[in-house]
């Protein structure tokens, strides 16, 4: 039986660069443990792909994502290229590992389904309906998943005043300002106190055109990964000081992750119905993550849902798989089974 070619599209041109090109060598060394012939290609290169694929590969994530000075000398014109290009000729299915926007936005997706070529995870609307932080929390609340209480600012809209008013009206203080359509905390803030509202917006549209400003939910911070139809075990994060931002996330030993999170069976029970809820009505395929907020007596908010969570050595749907009984090399095989099957 002839070998499956698996193309791994990692890197891209967003703010989680350093992320995905790290997910992509754990992805890159799992496919091939499963017994795949693997490609990995960095889009934003275009069809200038070094000949040795150790080019491509970073050691390790820095505490902060890559400035925007970086990101400049990448162009999504060679993501264009590259996909339309005799790079991806013979491959069966491309493994897409490209985190944040331009690749988890439904913009790759689309471009995929123009060439005819398969792919793993979501869509091209479910990745753009969960991308977007303000129209998942739209759909969740439809669909009976409480989530925090929010309002959206957009970039050329800002009236400092009438922000402070209506977040004292909504949910007061703390409250967390984000991106809409980022991931991995990028650009995220917990305020505390109106004087801190206009610093954290500054952040925000860094990184998007919208900013979301959400109440924050005192409690546990929990997260439900899915594969396919499954919910797997429940990981608690316990980040060491402050909050599970960008820095927590991707430094070693910098955060305590419990899996499966020791939390009373029925909680363990709504949060897996919730995030399997969240992952259908969303219309999410493959794979996928669901984060929570939980207070002390059980009450379950959804932040968000993630269409391509990570796959680094501190990333969380390869903890509860291994949790489940799933090794690396078995979830990979499965995402891409799970893809062929479309």
């Amino acid at each position: 039986m002839e070998k499956i070619k698996v193309a791994v599209l990692l890197g891209g041109t967003s703010p989680e660069r350093d992320v995905s090109i790290v997910s992509g060598k754990y992805v890159t060394q799992g496919l091939r443990e499963a017994g795949y012939i693997v490609k990995p290609i960095d889009p934003a290169l275009g069809i200038n792909q070094p000949e040795n694929e150790d080019e491509l590969f970073i050691s390790a994530i820095r505490e902060t994502p890559p400035t925007e000075e970086e990101l400049a000398r990448y162009s999504n014109k060679n993501v264009i290229e590259c996909i339309n290009s005799h790079l991806l000729d013979d491959i069966d299915v491309v493994f897409i590992i490209l985190h944040g926007k331009w690749g988890e936005d439904g913009t790759v997706q689309a471009l995929l389904e123009l060439r005819g070529k398969k792919y793993t995870g979501s869509g091209v609307l479910a990745s753009a309906i969960g991308i977007d932080k303000n129209i998942s929390k739209i759909v969740f609340k439809h669909n009976g998943v409480q989530t925090p209480d929010w309002f959206t600012i957009k970039k050329n809209k800002v009236d400092l005043n009438e922000i402070r008013r209506k977040i004292e009206k909504s949910f007061s203080y703390p409250c967390v300002v984000k991106p809409n359509d980022q991931g991995s905390t990028v650009g995220l803030s917990v305020v505390h106190c109106p004087e801190e509202i206009e610093p954290a917006l500054e952040l925000a549209f860094k990184y998007s055109d919208i900013a979301l400003v959400e109440d924050f939910i005192e409690g546990k911070e929990l997260t439900v990964g899915i594969l396919g139809n499954m919910a797997l075990p429940v990981i608690e994060i316990i980040p060491k000081g402050g909050i599970y931002d960008y820095y927590h996330k991707y430094t070693k030993g910098a955060t305590e992750y419990i899996v499966p999170a020791e939390i009373p069976e029925e909680w363990t029970k709504k949060l897996q119905e919730q995030a399997l809820i969240a992952f259908e009505s969303v219309g999410c395929k493959g794979f996928a993550r669901v984060d929570f907020r939980v207070t002390d007596k059980g009450e379950t908010f959804c932040l968000e849902i993630n269409t391509l969570p990570g796959m680094t050595g501190t990333s969380l749907v390869p903890k509860a798989a291994k949790a489940a009984g799933i090794e690396f090399p078995e979830l990979v095989d499965r995402i891409v089974k799970l893809a062929l099957l479309e």
